[in-house]
């Protein structure tokens, strides 16, 4: 069985210890993965230190270079990567485009595009303020060291949103991937690599352990964090110990709202993969369905056909649209959510029992008769499950969407564009979507409110937020 390894200063380094990655679809162990040391850690973070000063100098345009570089190697080894991808965490191989599966190869084809886009960005100098007398200008500058933390529901894609930026900007990285999912972030790292010099971008993998280490050494200059609000809590509170700046991305619990003039039969299908891509574990997936008493049963007659005829598998396998869930973790949770409203009394309108046999399968679950309060509806699920209340006036569900701490995306679904409009600017969320749900694009920036984490991601905010600004005042 091979064991893989990580990336520090442009070379492969093992560990005195490993760990088993497994298929999540078959139980399948995949790959033996290096459990960094803290003197590993300290190694890698010392490597990206050493390299900084020189990346940050080189010439702009050799930057670019460089990183378009990257985007051709993503692009020349997708299929490989987009394998991994499937093998580890789970998701359908898929294709991309609007009318394919959004699965494996579409994360891959992802992770070249934002590639390309940062890498074509520029962040001019700026002039604050000019007139006779002075001239201020505000400059760009790097933090140095990026400490970066992917989690595990989209390994790949997530990793380069941290990366890229970073690099383009002219500071070094150091990412940990999840320890659920570490071959293929490993392997993307040791291709890439080639395209950039020593130190630019390292790997330590392992638990949740090896993350803490990451985050207190006192090397890394910017932590960026997609994953849990806990866990974001507690890198917040490092992080403040010596005012690192942190983008944390954290979990949602995303409201849909669907106003009472649409289609159901037109806005069904947008519904469903609003909530249920990757199989629900997406933290910008609508989790939390809002529908008026006159269309509820529609809504839900729709939906329930879309899932019951949706193919769940082994993504390794052709045409197959939905995966397992990725860990037993998170297969647990699921299920403790479901068993717990039944148990309360809500309906179960297809789903809502595991079929047995290898790997976290768990079929796509709609659950109604279900109101605020209940654990399914106030806390993330993160898997195929998605309830769906009633509501008596559009009111009340917006008071609904709010209530909640989580704060990261919302959408409104409505045939009236400027009511939607006015719905959507009452929503408490850092991305309000209409008439469609988690459409993401890497020039429009991205992030969290409230429990949902702060700091912006994509495009020129993305840009910035990886530099920091430096103010240089003239007198004339």
């Amino acid at each position: 069985m091979k064991t893989f390894e990580n990336t520090v200063n442009g070379r492969g380094v093992g560990g005195t210890k490993t760990f088993e990655s497994r298929n999540p679809a078959t139980g399948e162990v995949l790959g033996l993965v290096p459990a960094s040391s803290a003197e590993q850690v300290a190694r890698a973070v010392e490597a990206a230190r050493a390299a900084q000063p020189a990346w940050a100098t080189l010439p702009d345009a050799e930057r670019k270079s460089a990183l378009g570089k990257v985007a051709d190697i993503v692009k020349a080894n997708s299929e490989y990567l987009a394998t991994w991808i499937t093998r580890e965490q789970g998701k359908p191989l898929g294709g991309v485009g609007p009318d394919q599966v959004p699965g494996a190869r579409f994360e891959t084809w992802g992770c070249e595009v934002w590639t390309r886009v940062p890498a074509s960005l520029d962040l001019p100098v700026d002039v604050a303020f000019e007139d006779e007398s002075r001239r201020d200008e505000v400059h760009r500058r790097p933090y140095g060291v990026v400490a970066a933390i992917a989690p595990w529901n989209w390994p790949l894609l997530i990793a380069i949103w941290q990366i890229v930026p970073s690099l383009r900007a002219g500071n070094t990285v150091v990412i940990k991937p999840s320890e659920y999912t570490s071959i293929g972030t490993l392997e993307l790292v040791r291709l890439i690599s080639a395209a950039l010099p020593p130190g630019v971008v390292n790997t330590v993998s392992g638990g949740g352990d090896v993350g803490a280490c990451l985050v207190e050494n006192p090397g890394v200059d910017k932590i960026m964090f997609t994953g849990s609000t806990s866990t974001g809590i507690r890198i917040a509170e490092t992080a403040a110990r010596r005012l690192v700046p942190t983008t944390l991305e954290l979990g949602g619990n995303d409201a849909a709202i669907v106003l009472p003039d649409v289609n159901p039969k037109a806005i069904a299908m947008g519904l469903f993969w609003g909530a249920f891509v990757n199989m629900g574990q997406t933290c910008a997936c609508a989790k939390r369905l809002y529908v008026p008493a006159s269309l509820h049963d529609a809504i839900v007659s729709e939906l329930k056909a879309i899932a019951e005829a949706m193919p769940m598998g082994n993504g390794m396998e052709p045409g197959m649209a939905l995966g397992p869930i990725q860990n037993r973790m998170q297969y647990d949770k699921v299920t403790s959510l479901v068993e717990k409203a039944r148990a309360d009394g809500a309906t179960i309108v297809c789903g809502g029992k595991a079929p047995g046999g290898a790997g976290y399968f768990y079929p796509v679950t709609l659950v109604t008769n279900i109101a605020d309060g209940a654990d399914l509806v106030d806390q993330e699920q993160f898997g195929p499950v998605l309830p769906i209340i009633k509501y008596d006036s559009v009111d009340s569900a917006i008071a609904s969407a709010n209530r909640l701490s989580a704060g990261l995306g919302a959408s409104v679904w409505s045939s009236d564009i400027e009511k939607a409009k006015s719905v959507a600017a009452r929503l408490e969320a850092g991305t309000v979507w209409i008439n469609q749900h988690g459409a993401i694009h890497p020039m429009v920036p991205f992030g969290g409110i409230k429990g949902s984490g702060w700091g912006q991601e994509f495009g020129l905010e993305g840009l910035k937020s990886v530099t920091r600004a430096t103010i240089v005042s003239l007198k004339k």
